[in-house]
């Protein structure tokens, strides 16, 4: 989706890597000036991030209900949540888990079977270089296309170990229709057409980011995932174990998250900013890593379908008074666009926005 592929990898595994590593870190992993975490004190107790729970939704049918203002309001405010009651089986959801730790507790030659091609940017390793000189975060990632079904890499999630590819796919059919769900009730919210959202994400691109964070004895020099917006509609994230690590941007401090057990974390991303006009909040967000203990996490991101226009709602504009805030362009294009000018998260979205960059538009 890149003008231009990514740089060979320094490492096959920072696994591996991160087994040798004793006191000094390698420098391509070293990330300074890092903004810090808040702390909490006893005059600031430390925030903690909105929870949604899906019962209170089941017989949800005027706009004004307190539930959607509720949910407008976290989307608006916190632009993530907690979500609770979410109607994923649980046994499904404590398989998943267990077919990701067994991943990762793979030999190494195992993985690489999967490792990213030159000019790819689906398959398992570290981050894909643009530059020589870029910080590269302390993780593995194993990343792939999921839907549609036709843009699956054939070498990638088909070759999987049958019992992880089997419960991957069981765990995706729940989780596009929670999505789904979820899509109706934060259009809703904000007063967009269901029909619009359904038009825009049924069957939508949707993709898969596993990834395996390894101790680090100098955790403040490095980084898990660097600070970046999702560019999607919304991504709801599983963390595989115990060792936390998401943080996320409010007001100008960095709030770590503390999961509630059998919750799902949902952000919203850039295209729903987009789409609610400015409304909804895509998150800025990071993951820092432990000193000690491995931290397993798993994201699946749903966007619009590829032929979809990513734009301000045409049902929000209908009142003349709601001018479009951001560009309008077909979703394939807007993610050549956002690639390919190696922008991150809000940066690209104030190129979106009317009356700043030149970003090719639909009519």
């Amino acid at each position: 989706m890149a003008s231009s592929g990514p740089l060979p990898q320094c490492h096959g595994s920072l696994k591996e890597l991160a087994k040798e590593v004793k006191l000094e870190i390698p420098m391509r992993y070293v990330q300074e000036h890092q903004e810090p975490t808040f702390i909490s004190n006893g005059s600031s107790p430390l925030p903690s991030i909105p929870v949604i729970d899906m019962n209170d939704f089941i017989k949800i049918t005027t706009l004004g209900s307190d539930e959607l203002n509720n949910l407008r309001s976290v989307c608006h405010e916190w632009g993530i949540f907690q979500l609770v009651n979410h109607g994923v089986d649980k046994l499904l959801v404590e398989k998943m888990k267990e077919e990701m730790v067994e991943f990762f507790k793979c030999p190494e030659e195992e993985k690489l079977r999967y490792k990213l091609k030159e000019g790819e940017y689906e398959g398992y390793g570290q981050t894909i270089l643009h530059s020589q000189d870029q910080k590269v975060d302390w993780a593995d990632r194993f990343y792939m296309i999921i839907n549609p079904l036709h843009r699956r890499k054939p070498y990638l999630l088909p070759q999987l170990p049958p019992s992880l590819r089997d419960t991957l796919e069981d765990y995706l059919k729940e989780l596009q229709s929670l999505a789904m769900t979820l899509f109706g009730l934060i259009g809703q919210a904000v007063g967009i057409d269901k029909q619009e959202m359904s038009d825009v994400f049924e069957d939508g691109l949707q993709s898969v980011r596993m990834t395996y964070y390894p101790p680090c004895p100098k955790p403040d020099q490095v980084i898990g995932l660097t600070p970046h917006s999702d560019a999607a509609g919304i991504t709801i994230l599983l963390q595989v174990n115990d060792v936390e690590g998401l943080q996320v941007k409010k007001d100008g401090i960095w709030i770590p998250v503390n999961f509630l057990p059998d919750a799902f974390i949902v952000n919203v991303g850039d295209v729903l900013e987009i789409m609610s006009n400015g409304v909804y909040r895509s998150i800025e967000h990071r993951a820092t890593v432990n000193a000690t203990k491995e931290r397993i996490s798993m994201a699946m991101f749903f966007n619009p379908k590829l032929e979809a226009e990513v734009g301000p709602a045409k049902s929000l504009l209908k009142n003349k008074a709601n001018p479009p805030r951001y560009k309008t362009m077909v979703m394939e294009q807007y993610l050549k666009e956002f690639f390919s000018s190696k922008l991150n998260g809000k940066t690209f979205l104030k190129k979106m926005e009317i009356g700043n960059g030149e970003v090719c538009e639909t009519e």
